[in-house]
């Protein structure tokens, strides 16, 4: 890995860089240590910086142009994106003229946008691979053009690049054979052993770091499966409070290496169902998990609070408890919240065709199929609905809304026999 503009030449001093100080790594923009207090995503970019937040995560250069200048206008940084093809696709890529093509386009990119305000760093492919097979080396001269590229039109801004959790094959290869500035990791769970794992390999590698994603656990854990294999989501309260007892207990705040941390998502985002990641809605309204992020960034509570939502029963039963209806019957469900008073709050309902399948190991996002016509009605935290008429597996929704711009969801998995 790099290591001669991890202090600030003359090229950089008025830039953004990595500078080393007392055995401490920071990051300098604009002349001053920037330690990152981020999300991954480009929606809500008010909330954010209401909330504490400094600096956003893109994953492509999709509308780049208008992100950094929606940044901008709210003093956020953006870590940009630069798309790169997996590394195992060698032969369909890396070894043709698509590669030479692709650079000149990702150049093209960085030459076009080097100069905007907001832009913090550029990030060279997600959760990229990095094997040690001599078959790879090509994927190696493409990536390492696209990172010498940069260096050289753009050297006031450094360079990183993504890797899924601690792995030592991929930060063993990143370090012997790339020139990146720094090393990102999308962290969920693995966060848990974070701390040790670095320090166990600082004796190979003891660069600094930022952590691009955290955020509660995802839908891949087997013992959050039911018996048909739909998984089961928390409620946004009780993923409010995983928020704030990962970061408390695993952030790496007091390792010397640490350039800061990017929460996971701000936004709205489909990733086996609508609400799993998603710190927001489709319209703006913020989750609990948003208030948390709050008094992270700020040490204070934030102003508004969301509903508290204790759990939902679907005919009596729990989303763990394996629930099968016959087609077309008429069942009841309920939300409790911790303070049964329920005025000046909105509920709504939705039922969607679930689709859990994962092909090539990824969940589909595309906006699930929602179910109408089946709410046969509902006050309140109650409902009563019509069980579909096709055979499958489904997922019950609420989104509890107040009146100050905050809501609370839960949701079921049911599974649909047809009735002969």
């Amino acid at each position: 890995m790099s290591c001669n503009r991890s202090q600030p030449g003359n090229a950089v001093k008025n830039g953004v860089y990595i500078k080393k100080e007392n055995g401490k790594y920071s990051l300098y923009r604009n002349g001053e240590p920037f330690f990152i207090k981020g999300a991954s995503g480009f929606t809500n970019l008010k909330r954010l910086k209401e909330a504490g937040g400094n600096t956003i995560r893109v994953w492509d250069t999709s509308n780049l142009g208008s992100v950094l200048d929606s940044a901008q206008a709210n003093h956020l940084a953006v870590i940009a994106g630069l798309p790169m093809p997996p590394s195992e696709s060698i032969d369909d890529f890396y070894k043709t003229p698509k590669a030479i093509a692709h650079v000149k386009t990702i150049a093209g990119i960085v030459n076009r946008f080097k100069h905007h305000p907001a832009l913090l760093s550029w990030c060279v492919g997600n959760e990229l691979a990095f094997p040690y097979k001599p078959k790879y080396n090509q994927f190696y001269t493409v990536f390492n053009d696209v990172v010498d590229m940069i260096h050289l039109d753009d050297p006031q801004h450094p360079v990183t690049t993504t890797i899924m959790s601690f792995q030592k094959k991929n930060i063993i290869n990143i370090k012997l054979r790339t020139k990146i500035d720094f090393i990102s990791f999308n962290v969920f769970g693995s966060i848990q052993t974070l701390n040790e794992d670095l320090q166990k390999f600082k004796w190979f590698w003891d660069g600094p770091f930022l952590i691009t994603e955290w955020g509660i656990e995802g839908p891949w854990i087997a013992d959050n499966q039911n018996a048909w294999g739909a998984y089961i989501e928390n409620t946004s309260t009780k993923k409010a409070e995983q928020y704030l007892d990962t970061y408390e207990k695993y952030m790496p705040v007091n390792n010397s290496r640490f350039l800061g941390s990017m929460v996971f998502y701000w936004g709205q985002k489909q990733e086996l169902t609508p609400t799993w990641f998603s710190l927001f809605d489709e319209n703006g309204a913020e989750t609990e998990a948003v208030q948390v992020m709050h008094y992270i960034w700020t040490g204070q509570k934030a102003p508004k609070k969301a509903p508290v939502l204790k759990y939902m029963l679907v005919d009596g039963k729990g989303a763990k408890d394996n629930i099968i209806f016959k087609s077309n019957i008429t069942v009841n469900s309920k939300v409790y919240l911790e303070n049964p008073d329920t005025t000046g709050l909105t509920f709504k309902w939705k039922i969607f065709a679930e689709d859990w399948f994962k092909p090539n190991g990824a969940f589909n996002q595309n906006k699930p199929k929602e179910i109408k016509n089946l709410i046969i009605g509902h006050s309140g935290p109650d409902l009563t609905f019509k069980v579909p008429d096709q055979e499958g597996p489904y997922r019950l929704l609420v989104y509890v809304y107040n009146q100050k711009g905050s809501f609370a969801t839960s949701n079921t998995p049911f599974y649909v026999l047809k009735n002969p």
